[in-house]
């Protein structure tokens, strides 16, 4: 599935790495065209290229464990001007911080919800176009736990009855599903037949979701992006490119937490 965020290409910056047994992933900062710029840098085994990556929790580097700082650094000048680029695109499109409280507006299935938050016992029920939420602590927190594990517990019974209704269609038996929480991917899948939805596809309007969940039982066919990849799902919705370019173009605004 494609990435929620920009595309990952070969690149990134870093100040002085510590000793390779510390561990593998830290977070540092460094300068780029005179602006200074935070990142978290992973290092693993299995890395062999140096690769880089911006989405709405910044710049992120990928690298070999063995890889030196001056690779790194390299790296990093070689793009800096498609970093900073892509950090001012990621700021520009940020969305204000979600207020858990009453009259506070999130989305589901494409509509908008209009937090209603009232005291009592803890408890979340939808009527359209509200969505209560009966709690004793009214602190953000507790508004926002109560609220994400009913928009999962929806996601969940959601995913399920649309992969329901698709898996047919791919001509697949059984398939696995199991919720995400992933920042830079909607959808993944695993050839042992389960499949990965980010729970926060429940906040997009249906043709989306319809279209992140076909893509993956269609990977379970074809484990590629191959023509005979996109022949399947263009076999199930013709207007696929469209849907798409909307979830590329649309992506940050179901972000928000």
């Amino acid at each position: 599935m494609a990435n929620l965020a920009s595309t990952p290409m070969s690149a990134q910056l870093e100040l002085p790495f510590a000793p390779l047994s510390v561990n593998p992933v830290v977070t540092t900062a460094t300068v780029l065209d005179g602006q200074p710029v935070n990142y978290i840098l992973h290092r693993s085994h299995g890395r062999r290229r140096i690769s880089l990556s911006v989405d709405d929790r910044g710049l992120r580097v990928g690298a070999p464990l063995r890889a030196s700082l001056r690779e790194i650094e390299t790296v990093l000048r070689d793009h800096a001007r498609w970093v900073i680029r892509k950090l001012a695109d990621w700021n520009d499109k940020r969305a204000p911080s979600r207020r858990w409280e009453s009259g506070e507006t999130l989305s589901f299935l494409g509509l908008p919800l209009k937090l209603d938050v009232a005291h009592g016992t803890s408890e979340v029920h939808l009527t359209q176009p509200h969505l209560h939420i009966v709690t004793p602590d009214h602190s953000a927190a507790a508004v926002a736990a109560l609220a994400k594990h009913w928009l999962r517990g929806q996601a969940a019974e959601h995913f399920h009855r649309r992969i329901e209704h698709f898996r047919s269609h791919i001509t697949l038996e059984t398939v696995s599903i199991r919720l995400s929480n992933a920042r830079s991917r909607w959808g993944s899948c695993h050839a042992s037949g389960r499949i990965s939805l980010n729970w926060r596809l429940i906040h997009m309007p249906q043709h989306l979701i319809d279209y992140v969940v076909v893509h993956e039982l269609a990977h379970l066919r074809e484990m590629n992006h191959s023509p005979r990849f996109w022949a399947v799902v263009g076999s199930v919705i013709p207007d696929y490119t469209a849907r798409r370019r909307e979830i590329r173009r649309e992506s940050h605004r179901y972000l928000v937490d």
